[in-house]
């Protein structure tokens, strides 16, 4: 006979319901191992009836090496704000961003094969699915590694994230700080560039015959409505290329006039090559 004290013990040891525990020892005959294994396989399986779920909700992990030199993020999601705030689903969160942070895998159903503590990422999957009635899954990682720094910055509520990557001089511990600062600019103005060059024409086109068919629109011929267009370019560089957008901390500077402030206390030249932004919900 199946005690209360046994439900007990295996919500404590697994988190599942009451219910799912009484019919896992049922179903294991009392053995305690094996009812665990049946709420793991149990979770596996109730996955596929979550598939066609929304899962909109979750969090967003950054997280760098000690050095700097390797960077990792992470958004998991699942159907309910109040699970994305259960200290397990943040430890599972971070658990699959560790496991990303020490390994290069090339897509997710790799990451589900990576190892945390003597189990694969899917067995902590399946433990997780079996404790929370929701559909909950990795929808996307990014992993960099770099010769010079990348700094990580994870907006508060965890539901935005960001890693800048930095090549030349290694910036210097009184310069990291800055560092952190255009991590937290590109997260609050969303730039979509670093720098000019990385501008494709067809975006440039794009934007132009934008800016054209608005002066035509306000009745200007259409010669001048061109180098209307062309003069606007100038406030898409500001808004959308990182390096010439004001420094949302102090106006009186550009995003360049720190990276330059950067350099100087590095004693050499030190460049944003790229940048990752993740926001909740939102895709690539």
């Amino acid at each position: 006979m199946i005690s209360a004290a046994d439900v007990k013990n295996l919500r404590d040891k697994t988190g599942a319901g009451m219910a799912d525990c009484k019919k896992a020892l049922d179903e294991s005959n009392g053995d305690m191992e094996l009812a665990i294994e049946w709420l793991r396989k149990r979770g596996a399986a109730s996955a596929a009836k979550r598939a066609d779920r929304d899962a909109k909700e979750g969090i967003v992990v950054a997280k760098t090496n000690a050095d700097g030199t390797v960077a990792a993020m992470v958004e998991v999601n699942c159907e309910t704000d109040f699970v994305a705030r259960n200290e397990e689903f943040v430890a599972f969160a971070n658990t699959i961003c560790d496991a990303v942070l020490a390994n290069d895998v090339a897509d997710v159903d790799a990451i589900w094969g990576l190892s945390h503590n003597g189990k694969s990422l899917s067995e902590y999957r399946d433990e997780i699915l079996a404790k929370f009635s929701e559909r909950i899954g990795l929808s996307r990682f990014e992993r960099i590694t770099t010769s010079g720094h990348i700094t990580d910055y994870t907006h508060a509520g965890s539901r935005l994230g960001v890693l800048v990557e930095f090549n030349g001089t290694k910036p210097s511990a009184e310069s990291l700080p800055m560092t952190r600062d255009i991590a937290m600019q590109i997260a609050a103005m969303q730039p979509q560039f670093v720098n000019r060059d990385q501008v494709d024409q067809g975006t440039l086109d794009k934007e132009l015959e934008i800016y054209r068919q608005q002066a035509i629109q306000e009745g200007k011929k259409e010669d001048i409505a061109t180098r209307i267009a062309e003069g606007k370019l100038t406030k898409f560089y500001e808004e959308s290329v990182l390096i010439e957008q004001t420094f949302v901390k102090d106006p009186k500077k550009k995003i360049s006039d720190v990276i330059a402030e950067i350099s100087k206390s590095s004693g050499g030249d030190v460049q944003v090559v790229k940048f990752h932004r993740f926001n909740l919900g939102e895709s690539n």
